[in-house]
């Protein structure tokens, strides 16, 4: 799985029912990008698509039972991840890495893939 297909998965994991045109703005990634992540992820059945009745341009995803417990697996893993990582820290040293991290990707610093 690359990246973005878990940064994709992980938004609507966490937001519930989204737009490809939302989840790239809110993570701040390319809409080409989005839009193979996606592809990816319903080939994968993680995700359905359903088109929009008042305007069929528009697509909302949701995650599939499938895709929730793919969401659930990757989410423990990152909380593990996470967990490792700070391990070495202060408490006050692991809040002010995550306050810099939080900065430096509303800065656009950390995010869209290469």
């Amino acid at each position: 799985m690359l990246r973005t297909d878990w940064r994709v998965l992980f938004h609507l994991g966490i937001y519930g029912e989204l737009t490809a045109g939302e989840i790239g703005a809110r993570a701040r990634i390319h809409k080409t990008k989005v839009s193979r992540a996606v592809a990816r992820l319903e080939a994968w059945r993680f995700l359905t698509r359903a088109t929009d009745a008042a305007d069929r341009r528009r697509e909302t995803l949701r995650l599939t039972a499938q895709g929730e417990a793919a969401y659930r697996d990757l989410r423990a893993v990152a909380r593990d991840y996470d967990a490792r990582l700070v391990a070495e820290f202060a408490p006050e040293e692991a809040a002010l890495l995550r306050r810099m991290l939080r900065r430096l990707a509303r800065s656009g610093g950390v995010g869209d893939d290469a």
